[in-house]
């Protein structure tokens, strides 16, 4: 699991390689991640929007960024959880990815980025 803390937010991440959806001789590996989100803070937060930048081993890079994640823009009370999955493709065996959500206090003018920390996606048989 990879974790990280910004602004009192804990993000979570925990990553699988999907072999069932994946076919390695066509360049098309899935990996599904699994986020959790906790707001320790005393005070809610919105999260708004997400911005990923995606590395892949065979030197692709891809930035994607757009509203909430999965569709929603979850509003997290204090001491509340946000879980959701998602995936996410590469060419290459092995690869990362890292971003940032931009999210906000209701009622507050301002906005803050929560990090996301880089996690690895790797192909389990191509470790040995």
């Amino acid at each position: 699991m990879f974790t990280e803390v910004t602004a009192g937010i804990r993000i979570s991440v925990d990553v699988r390689y999907e072999p069932v959806l994946s076919s390695p001789l066509m360049d098309s590996l899935i990996f599904s991640y699994h986020i959790r989100i906790h707001n320790g803070n005393d005070h809610a937060v919105q999260l708004l929007r997400r911005h990923w930048f995606i590395f892949d081993s065979s030197s692709l890079h891809r930035e994607v960024e757009g509203p909430g994640v999965v569709g929603e823009q979850p509003v997290l009370a204090p001491g509340a959880e946000y879980t959701y999955s998602s995936a996410c493709d590469l060419r290459s065996f092995r690869g990362s990815m890292k971003g940032f959500y931009t999210m906000q206090a209701p009622g507050q003018a301002e906005y803050f980025r929560v990090s996301v920390p880089e996690f690895l996606m790797e192909v389990p048989f191509c470790l040995n």
